[in-house]
Parts: C-alpha cells; structure tokens; sequence
C-alpha cells in the first residue's frame, strides 16, 4: 500500500507515541506537528506546518485510519490512530510499521533495535515473521527491497 509522505509520517508518529508517551496520547495538531518534525528517530528529518499535518490527518480520517477523539474538560481536539482496528494489527505490527514509517527502508536488524521501546521483539527471526507477515497480506504493508551494493542484508 503506498500512502503519501505526510500521511506516513502522520501515522508513524501517532503509533510511536501511543506506545512510547501513553500519557500524552492521543495527541493535539500541535503536538502531532511536533512529533512529525523531532529530530531524533526520523529519516528524513522534516518541517512541516500544522496545515500539512491537517491536510494529511483529514486524508487518514476519510480513509478511517486516524479518529478524532473529545474528551470532557478538553478544549483541544485530539487525534488517534486507528490502523489496529483497520487493518487487524497487533503491537509487534504496529511498532515495526511504525519505525518503517518514520525512518524508511531498513534491514530486519535495524527494525528490531530501532523498535525496542515500542515493543521488545525475542528475535531477529521474530521480526523477520512479521515483515513476511506484513509483506503477504493481500493488500501488502511492506515489500522487501533488494540488497543495496556493499551490505549483506535486504531493506524491507
């Protein structure tokens, strides 16, 4: 499935947020823009305005991959992902999806340190099962690339 730029940063940064700030999601535009532009875990590092990150979020919510959430004593409008209950995802999914997200292509080691904080994967193997996984859906989430020359292992 291949969804545009802002929306797969929108997205990865909403699921690496609920996994690793629980206590601050679901997240404001402000917030959500912040969390697209950090500088650390992203690839390429970006700047996008909270206009870019509206256009993307009002994409994701007519595709139903993101919901807005109220809550009582809330001022702010907040947004959530929904890509577990869309597309039947698990958390060892999402946190891969996630990292994919955010930094592009990346070997199975890669995935697997870089996913750590979002969920502790026991094993490359492990995380190579889920790219497979993912890979083999009917509508693919992620498709192996091949080897770039000088390193020994392929990029999902």
């Amino acid at each position: 499935m291949d969804i545009p730029f802002e929306q797969a940063r929108v997205l990865g940064a909403l699921v690496e947020k609920e996994r690793s700030t629980p206590e601050y999601y679901p997240l404001t535009l402000n917030s959500l823009t912040s969390a697209c532009n950090q500088k650390s875990n992203r690839d390429p590092v970006t700047s996008l305005t909270e206009s870019d990150v509206q256009g993307a979020l009002d994409a994701l919510r007519r595709a139903r991959l993101v919901g807005q959430v109220t809550g009582a004593g809330s001022r702010a409008v907040k947004y959530r992902h929904a890509l577990a209950e869309a597309w039947g995802l698990g958390e060892p999914e999402l946190s891969a999806l996630a990292v994919l997200l955010l930094r592009g292509p990346q070997t199975v080691g890669e995935i697997r340190s870089r996913a750590g904080r979002l969920f502790p994967f026991d094993s490359m193997e492990a995380v190579e099962a889920i790219l497979v996984s993912l890979a083999g859906r009917e509508e693919p989430l992620v498709r192996a690339l091949e080897r770039r020359p000088g390193q020994k292992e392929a990029r999902f």
